[in-house]
């Protein structure tokens, strides 16, 4: 048996796995690769995954960086089934044409750009058609439901609680009589996380695929979290300002409108101060959401049972039209406006941080992890000046990086969850995470658990036999100058993310320089392994 890394390896987007048997091959996730340019070109090239040869997909969630190459496999002929849960499926079909049309948009962006200078037509890398050809592909499954996509293979969804419907996979192969269990954790969600169960707790496995995005770190808890969201409201409320709060329309949206709820209830929300979710998307997820309380958990179900609306509030507005989400710039006061992308790279987000990012009483509150290269990971890291929508804006607005929030587990909780193995001999391999939490998580689980620990890279191929785990790296079908722009673009990355961190080394308070002085720590180990990797 053979498994193939084709993304979220030392890295937190593109999660897809390609697993080849005697008998099938078949992958976990199709997620879309998001980051640098050089990251994603990835989507491009779909040769590798050879889509016309996998018999079918397992999804564990619906968030783009797990399910976002969908459309494009089905346009390079994937023509097999889609197993995921009902909140998945419903979540994705939104979510997919959600994507479709954004790609569709910037293709025309770009073609227009083009054309101006005698370049050619650029093509998107899928279209709403390809995104509707996906859709009856889907073959729903709930919980703890087992079933058998190809002869030889058994799958169970279990609940990941990371966000509505997510999934934790138990899979068992059989081969040459000799039957094997891997385990694929998908995104493991923090304990008492609003809306969502806890994870499921899995006892055997032979082989682990475990995420580590917060490998290095523990999140804040809960109540904190809340204190500080009432903190900038507060902060911008008596200022006359506004709170943006950059999020992805599933779960992120809801939980924040669910957090707002409960500071309504203890009296720190503002009774005037009005609340905007200003996604489309989200708007749909929070229906899709409320279609689906069989999926929420204990103390949630019971707040509807009493005739509560966790998900509504009295100020709340959802804007679908143009002209709505422009109005909100436009509108004088204090207001809390929630809007997509999570990482502020793309969507209406970028309009409002244009608007706000530099008024000095102005808040932008952060919810969860922000990727290397993206807009949000600059804001958090310090940057003074921000480049959006081709416009140079200063940074004065107060920012909160609130990770409470974030829908992954901390890194106390992701060694607390695999405590419950009973696996001695288990390999594990560390995906969905930056090599710098991977090679602390990875520590940790040998030391405390004496765990064999493996953190593939990109296109990494290994084989499973026989008590072995064997990894190859997979030679890219590109060409060489293609390999050293990527590694020289990545080194570039480090080392201007290195700057921004010395320049700013001695303000703040001592919390803050101790945090940076740890994140220059880690950008330099980064950066000698990149350097060892382009060196002759």
């Amino acid at each position: 048996m053979k498994i193939k890394c084709m993304g979220a390896a030392r890295t937190v987007t593109g999660s897809c796995f390609v697993i080849e048997t005697g008998k099938s091959r078949f992958a976990i996730d199709c997620g879309m690769h998001q980051g640098s340019a050089e990251i994603e070109k990835r989507n491009w090239d779909l040769s590798a995954y050879r889509p016309e040869e996998i018999d079918f997909f397992l999804m564990t969630h619906a968030h783009i960086d797990h399910s976002g190459l969908l459309p494009r496999m089905v346009r390079e002929r994937f023509r097999g089934r889609i197993y995921a849960t009902p909140p998945t499926r419903d979540l994705l079909e939104i979510m997919l044409l959600d994507s479709a049309h954004i790609q569709e948009m910037e293709a025309q962006w770009k073609s227009r750009k083009r054309l101006r200078f005698g370049g050619n037509r650029v093509e998107p890398l899928y279209t709403t058609e390809d995104a509707v050809r996906t859709l009856p592909l889907f073959e729903v499954v709930g919980y703890r439901i087992p079933f058998d996509p190809a002869p030889g293979i058994r799958v169970v969804f279990q609940d990941a609680g990371h966000i509505l419907g997510s999934s934790l996979l138990e899979v068992w192969i059989e081969e040459e009589g000799v039957r094997r269990k891997i385990v694929f954790s998908g995104d493991i969600g923090r304990s008492s996380q609003l809306m969502v169960e806890d994870p499921s707790i899995v006892e055997k496995a032979d082989v682990l695929f475990l995420e580590s995005t917060y490998g290095n770190r523990d999140h804040k808890d809960e109540t904190q979290s809340l204190n500080e969201l009432a903190e900038a409201i507060s902060y911008s409320y008596g200022r006359g300002e506004k709170v943006v709060i950059p999020a992805f329309a599933v779960e992120r949206t809801q939980e924040i409108i669910y957090s707002l709820y409960l500071l309504s209830k203890q009296g720190r929300l503002p009774p005037d101060m009005p609340v905007f979710v200003d996604s489309p998307l989200a708007t749909k997820a929070t229906e899709i959401f409320r279609n689906h309380p069989d999926y929420f958990d204990r103390e949630t179900r019971k707040l509807l049972a009493a005739g509560e609306d966790p998900l509504s509030l009295p100020q709340l507005r959802f804007t679908l039209s143009t002209q709505d989400s422009m109005a909100i710039n436009e509108l004088r006061g204090p207001a809390v406006v929630i809007s997509a992308s999570g990482m502020a790279d793309a969507g209406r987000i970028k309009h409002h941080l244009r608007h706000n990012l530099w008024r000095e009483g102005a808040s932008i509150v952060f919810v969860g992890f922000q990727a290397q290269g993206t807009t949000g990971r600059k804001i958090v890291d310090g940057a003074k000046i921000i480049r959006i929508l081709n416009e140079d804006i200063a940074v004065k607005a107060k920012v909160y990086t609130i990770n409470g929030f974030s829908a992954h587990a901390g890194r106390s909780q992701i060694l607390e969850w695999v405590s419950a193995f009973r696996s001695p001999g288990m390999q594990v391999f560390l995906v969905h995470g930056e090599f710098s939490a991977q090679e602390s998580l990875a520590a940790d689980l040998r030391e405390r658990f004496g765990f064999s620990v493996q953190i593939p890279d990109y296109l990494e191929e290994w084989t499973l036999g026989d008590g072995r785990v064997e990894g190859k790296a997979a030679v890219p079908k590109m060409i060489d100058r293609f390999d050293w722009d990527r590694a020289l673009a990545a080194v570039e990355d480090q080392l201007a993310y290195l700057r921004s961190q010395r320049k700013q080394l001695d303000s703040g308070t001592a919390a803050e320089k101790s945090l940076r002085q740890q994140r220059i720590a880690e950008a330099k180990r980064i950066l000698g392994d990149l350097l060892r990797k382009v060196s002759p």
